[in-house]
């Protein structure tokens, strides 16, 4: 009675209800390739068909913009140059080909650019490599039409040099300072960036160091050696770019006749602004080399750190700063120019009206060098910033330059570390810097109320 009534009463919903009962089942024992998943677009499909392609068929600007999208995200980023450099412009794939190959990398240092980043260090890093006589030269030469560009920095703290560094050892001693003879140089030259560098149309910064990084036990003087036939390809290259606005060449040994060839490459250069030789051994004569230097080319800023400049050489460059109206920045650190050089450039000081930057530090100045610029410091009005730091000041030489400082009204920082100024000199020169300072920063505040005409009664108490 009750299988009867439930058998009467029981009805399956909607028609056909036995041929959907194989949909609402989960999983199909008997079909292993049964799939709930919904077909993908056409659009997706073939969006999966360029990607997988791409190497051989490049697809990507006859594409709609969000469809570009979607294929920039997929592709691979071990794809060949010769397919992407001067298609792809996305700065997210190129984000993601830098990351794959270098953990740090800084964007600041190129441009901002992710791409620029990727082919400046890509260049870079073919360089730091290249071994002249067993490196194929094509293996940078045919990355030209890819990366010209895009390169604006060469930035290289690495030259190789050929495989065979000597001739067969002969009888005779070897000084460690090791042999810069010219009949042993022609063996040691290194790549050549004269091919390369005239095929980039839009370099701007040239970063060098000839040496060798983690040389370990095969360690030779031998191999940082900057042969003359290096710096005459070198001067050959910087003086055909007329693109170079800085030129960097540091920690290469680069003596006073290597100076000489190189500074007088750059005479008239059209675009150069920087210039950086510091960390060599460049001496008086080079020193007036870069005062000719001065007087024939735009240069804003000058180093020669770490040399051997003396009085002459400081000298020289004195008399070309009285008359420059281009140099912003002069830095003679870690030399000896003495008071006979310190002094000359204070006397150029009292007639320059464009130097900003001034760095001594380390030279064997005195309180006679300190009596000359606290006279400068009373009469020049574009010096910002001076470093004396590691001198022979003394507590007169230190109460001559804060006397200095007490007609000063633009200096903001002045270095006079280990210089034996006494403390208490040390102190109001820097209470002098902190009043310059906030000065200097009401005036970026306020330039029209700086810029008005003073009365003839001051600034105070303004009428009204």
């Amino acid at each position: 009675m009750f299988t009867k009534s439930f058998s009467a009463t029981w009805k399956p919903r909607g028609p056909n209800r036995g041929s959907n009962v194989r949909l609402m089942r989960r999983i199909i024992a008997e079909d292993a390739e049964w799939s709930l998943a919904i077909v993908p677009l056409l659009t997706d499909l073939c969006i999966r068909h360029i990607v997988k392609n791409f190497r051989n068929n490049p697809i990507l600007t006859q594409l709609l913009p969000e469809h570009q999208q979607k294929v920039l995200r997929q592709l691979p980023p071990d794809l060949p140059l010769a397919v992407t450099a001067n298609l792809i412009d996305d700065e997210n794939y190129w984000h993601r080909c830098c990351e794959q190959r270098w953990p740090v990398c800084h964007l600041d240092c190129h441009g901002g650019s992710w791409k620029r980043l990727f082919f400046e260090r890509h260049l870079e890093n073919l360089i730091k490599h290249f071994i002249p006589g067993s490196t194929d030269p094509a293996v940078i030469l045919d990355l030209l039409p890819l990366c010209r560009n895009y390169v604006r920095r060469i930035r290289v703290d690495q030259f190789l040099p050929p495989v065979q560094l000597r001739p067969p050892p002969h009888n005779g001693d070897q000084s460690d300072s090791g042999s810069e003879g010219e009949t042993e140089e022609p063996s040691m030259d290194h790549y050549q960036l004269g091919e390369l560098v005239a095929g980039l149309s839009q370099l701007e910064e040239l970063d060098l160091v000839y040496g060798i990084k983690d040389c370990g036990m095969n360690f030779e003087w031998n191999l940082f050696l900057f042969t003359y036939r290096d710096c005459q390809s070198l001067a050959a290259t910087i003086k055909a770019c007329h693109t170079l606005k800085v030129f960097r060449l540091t920690r290469s040994k680069v003596d006073d006749n290597k100076a000489r060839i190189l500074i007088r490459s750059l005479l008239d250069h059209p675009a150069l602004e920087k210039l950086d030789l510091s960390h060599n051994c460049i001496g008086d004569r080079g020193a007036r080399a870069a005062a000719k230097l001065l007087s024939h080319s735009r240069l804003r800023v000058l180093n020669l750190a770490n040399n051997q400049v003396r009085a002459p050489g400081a000298q020289s460059l004195a008399h070309a700063l009285a008359h420059n109206t281009n140099l912003l920045s002069l830095n003679l650190r870690l030399n000896c120019i003495e008071d006979e050089g310190g002094q000359a450039l204070a006397h150029a000081l009292q007639t320059n009206k464009c130097l900003t930057t001034l760095h001594l530090g380390g030279n064997e100045l005195s309180e006679p060098t300190a009596t000359l610029l606290s006279q400068v410091l009373s009469v020049n009005t574009t010096l910002t910033k001076i470093n004396l730091s590691c001198n022979h000041i003394g507590p007169d030489g230190g109460k001559q330059l804060l006397e200095g400082m007490s007609d000063n009204k633009t200096l903001l920082e002045f270095d006079l570390r280990l210089s034996d100024v006494a403390q208490e000199s040390e102190y109001l020169i820097g209470q002098a810097l902190c009043a310059n300072r906030e000065e200097a920063r009401q005036r970026a505040l306020n330039p029209s109320h700086f810029s008005a005409p003073l009365t003839a009664k001051g600034p105070e108490n303004p009428v009204g």
